[in-house]
């Protein structure tokens, strides 16, 4: 519980295995507390997807900020040329096998 405000950050990315009480509790908590909070959509599940959506309806209207995790790896990465994105890109072949399969063949963009 104090780890986070101890690091010193106000921005926290944050994921669980259920949206209505793992991600969704702590996110309004710690919205409530100042802090930029984002929960990843896709690295989180719900009872059912009305749940799921539900439960993020209720956080952005808390002010959360929801991304994906591939929308997080890549704002992280910034800039595609740096010597490290090698290493994100193998992260994202492994992660997404069939879709870079596909765009490797050209049937998608």
């Amino acid at each position: 519980r104090h780890a986070v405000p101890a690091t010193g950050r106000k921005k926290v990315v944050i994921a669980g295995l259920w949206t209505e009480v793992c991600l969704t509790f702590p996110t309004l908590d710690m919205l409530a507390e100042g802090f930029e909070v984002y929960p990843v959509a896709d690295a989180v599940g719900g009872i059912s997807p009305v749940a799921h959506d539900t439960a993020f309806q209720r956080m952005v209207q808390a002010g959360a900020q929801p991304i994906t995790a591939i929308q997080f790896g890549s704002e992280l990465m910034r800039n595609w040329a740096r010597e490290s994105s090698d290493k994100f890109r193998q992260v994202l072949r492994w992660y997404f096998p069939k879709r870079f399969g596909l765009m490797k063949e050209g049937k998608i963009g």
